[in-house]
């Protein structure tokens, strides 16, 4: 594969393994909230999440930081996209705490 598709590859599969890391997350915050055993599903979600995703930065690397790096940079990516998605609207925002004045 020549260099700038095994980059590109590289950032597309970071977006991949960031949406699957937080739609896991997403999933198992669902589940969590109606199960008996939260800590459970946590802790195993975690685990499970954690490694799917080291081993997808692992395989996708290859060897070549470069790689990892474009990876890690779609990974956070994915994570802005789905934090800018998940804010509330204007109107369904908690009103900012007010800052109370700080004296010198």
């Amino acid at each position: 594969m020549n260099e700038p598709l095994s980059l590109a590859a590289a950032l597309v599969t970071g977006v991949l393994l960031g949406a699957i890391f937080l739609g896991g997350l997403w999933w198992t915050v669902c589940q969590g909230l109606s199960s008996k055993r939260v800590a459970l599903w946590f802790l195993g979600s975690l685990l499970l999440r954690m490694g799917v995703v080291l081993a997808g930065f692992y395989l996708v690397s290859g060897g070549h930081w470069e790689q990892l790096l474009l990876c890690l940079l779609g990974f956070v990516m994915a994570r802005l996209v789905v934090t800018w998605l998940m804010q509330p609207s204007g109107e369904n925002r908690p009103p900012q705490a007010l800052e109370g004045s700080h004296a010198p």
